[in-house]
Parts: C-alpha cells; sequence; structure tokens
C-alpha cells in the first residue's frame, strides 16, 4: 500500500512539473515571438504603476523578462538544474499570483498580456490560473529541496544551448518581424471581409482631433468635414467601435485618411498590388533602411503598383515623402493599428485585391530592392 501511495506520489509530482514547465515554456513563447506586443504591455504596466521613467528600456525588458520565461520552463521540463530552478518557479509564482491579485481587485490593466496576443484573459482568470500554479510550484520545489545545488560541466553546456534558443527567439523577432503571428493583421487576411464581420451600420469611427487655439479634444465624425481644416485642427486617435454589442468585427480599427479624405474602402477594393510604407517615425530613416525602400518604391511604380505611406504623425510636416525620385502620399492611421499591423519601426504591408500577401521589415529588404512580393 505504501509502494502504491509513493508511486502515486512520484507520478503526481512528475504531472506539476510537466504542466508547470509547459506553461512556462508556452507563456514565454507567445510572448518571445512578439517583443513588440510585450513592449507594448510593459509600457502600460510602467505607466499603471507610476515607473513611467523605465518606458525608454521596455524592449529590453520584453526580450529578458519573456526569454527568462521560456528559458525557466525548458529547464523545467528537461530538469536542467532543477533544485536551483524550482526556487525561481516558486518566487515567479509567488510575485505573479500577487501582480494578478492587485490587477483583480484595482484593474489598472485591462489584461495581465500573461499568454500574450494568442490568448486572452480576464484579470481573475489570471490569478485563477496563478492560484492552481503556485501550489504545484511549491510542490516542485520540495521535491527538489535535497538535489545537488552544485552544476556539472554538463549542466552548463545545457543551460548554455536553452539560454540561446529563448533569448534568440525574441531578438530574431524584433530584428526581423514575429515568428508566428497572433494578430488580426496575419498574412493571408482579408481587410475588408475581417472589417465586415459586422452588418453595415454596426460600426462607428470617430475621429478624435485637438483644437490648435484651445488646446480641447474634440470627436468628429467621418460625414463632418471640420477636421479637413489642417490650421486648426491636428490628429489625435481614432476610435472605432461596434453599436450593436453582439456584433465583433475582427478588426475594427482600420482606417487610412488624411486633413482632405478617408480612403480606407478605396485602398481595400484596389484589384491591384498596394505598397504600404509604415513608419513610426518619418524623420528617422536610417540610410541603409532608406536606400532600400527608394530602390523597392521605385521598381513597384515600374511595375504599376500603388504606393502610399502610413504614418501617425501630423500630415502639416510631412505630406508625402521623397523616396528616390518617387514622391509617395502619406496618410494617417492610428498609432495603435499601424504598430498592430506591423511590428517594426519602419517596413511594407503589401495588400493584393484587399488581402495582406505580405509584410516585411525593412532590415530585410535587400539594398538591390528586392520586392516583399511579386
Amino acid at each position: 500500500m505504501n509502494f502504491r501511495l509513493a508511486r502515486l506520489k512520484c507520478y503526481a509530482l512528475h504531472l506539476c512539473r510537466i504542466l508547470l514547465a509547459l506553461t512556462f515554456i508556452f507563456s514565454g513563447f507567445v510572448k518571445s515571438v512578439d517583443p513588440w506586443g510585450t513592449a507594448i504591455k510593459l509600457g502600460e504596466y510602467f505607466a499603471a504603476f507610476g515607473i513611467e521613467w523605465l518606458y525608454g528600456a521596455r524592449f529590453f525588458f520584453s526580450i529578458w523578462l519573456t526569454g527568462a520565461e521560456l528559458m525557466l520552463g525548458l529547464m523545467l521540463l528537461f530538469k536542467v538544474r532543477l533544485r536551483l530552478v524550482s526556487i525561481f518557479a516558486v518566487l515567479s509564482m509567488l510575485f505573479f499570483t500577487s501582480l494578478t491579485f492587485v490587477l483583480a481587485l484595482w484593474n489598472p490593466v485591462e489584461d495581465c498580456g500573461c499568454f500574450g496576443e494568442a490568448i486572452k484573459l480576464t484579470n481573475w482568470e489570471s490569478f485563477l490560473k496563478n492560484l492552481i500554479l503556485l501550489p504545484m510550484s511549491i510542490a516542485v520545489f520540495w521535491s527538489a529541496r535535497k538535489l545537488p545545488i552544485m552544476p556539472t560541466w554538463m549542466d552548463g553546456v545545457k543551460m548554455l544551448a536553452i539560454a540561446c534558443v529563448a533569448f534568440g527567439i525574441g531578438v530574431y523577432s524584433y530584428r526581423h518581424l514575429p515568428l508566428i503571428d497572433f494578430l488580426p493583421y496575419k498574412v493571408g487576411t482579408n481587410v475588408l471581409e475581417a472589417m465586415n464581420a459586422a452588418e453595415h451600420g454596426d460600426v462607428e469611427t470617430v475621429l478624435i482631433y485637438r483644437d490648435l487655439k484651445s488646446g480641447k479634444e474634440r470627436e468628429f465624425t467621418l460625414e463632418d468635414t471640420t477636421w479637413y481644416d489642417t490650421t486648426r485642427w491636428e490628429y489625435v486617435d481614432t476610435r472605432i467601435t461596434a453599436i450593436n454589442t453582439s456584433v465583433h468585427p475582427m478588426i475594427r480599427d482600420f482606417a487610412i485618411f488624411n486633413d482632405q479624405e478617408v480612403v480606407t474602402n478605396e485602398i481595400l477594393s484596389d484589384t491591384g498590388v498596394v505598397y504600404m510604407v509604415c513608419a513610426s517615425d518619418i524623420e528617422d530613416f536610417r540610410p541603409r533602411c532608406l536606400r532600400r525602400l527608394e530602390s523597392a518604391v521605385s521598381q513597384a511604380y515600374q511595375r504599376g503598383y500603388r504606393v502610399l505611406c502610413l504614418t501617425a504623425e501630423s500630415l502639416n510636416r510631412v505630406p508625402e515623402i521623397l523616396l528616390g525620385q518617387e514622391r509617395v502620399t502619406c496618410y494617417n492611421m492610428d498609432a495603435t493599428t499601424l504598430k498592430t499591423m506591423l511590428r517594426a519601426k519602419v517596413g511594407v504591408v503589401v495588400l493584393h485585391d484587399g488581402v495582406i500577401v505580405d509584410k516585411v521589415n525593412c532590415r530585410d529588404m535587400l539594398d538591390k530592392g528586392v520586392l516583399p512580393y511579386y
């Protein structure tokens, strides 16, 4: 009887270790492949807890924290330095359980971002999930407390290999694009169809502008042309909401416009190829990136493609940009939508008949000007 109980206890401890490891691995991986999204979520945390001075290091923390979480899960799964790593597992679960309890009570951040964009949990769901995992981590620590604490040379090799994988995923995804895209604007998405998942009339678009004279913000409908006066109004944000709460279109915030017109439907209805140069900061193009864009845009025009530039900056300063010999008209897009559509400072999103057929970071475009889509 005691032998059976001992075996059941052993199986239970193995199960706790594996479940805990898989949770850390999944959580770390889905955030590591999207360091931009994790950095945005960290920015929300910094603002909520009054530590905005850390905002400039958000990408460093994004790669470091998610890599450490993935590394922790892999070490648990393969039983590398199990005694030491079980201590970190308990400390991590104590911290995250306390944090999600605070979030659940006061809701300073809408969701904890525990599983990135892959799975959305409410703050209470995240807290309950951590309440289940915390006893598991304690059980794993208790079972491993008598294991040797001094590492062997093989442990060092294994740790180095795991660290290279765990942190390498985040670094690669930051420098290029996410290895796996969990966002609504993934390649293959028909943007117009995704927007029209709601019936016509169930979605309301509101443009938010700041009065340059009074400094106050005002909301406009698309039909209200008052905001066309750029000497009086400065663009701030776009809000697109479903009027009927039972309707939830996959994409609700895609809008392209300038101070004269909204061209969203025109762009999405174009049956040809549309090159959308996306830039968070137009005036901060690096020379190599600029050369690549100039070459690609030149080829795009030669093939009869439509080219436009999307930015969240005021168009008063940059109504158009000069890429080589070509002048490219700039349009506004909400900053959050821009970062959601392309996880890069500068890059290109290619539409063909309203479908996203390619996305490329400027860093991955060749200097010789190979187009990201043919």
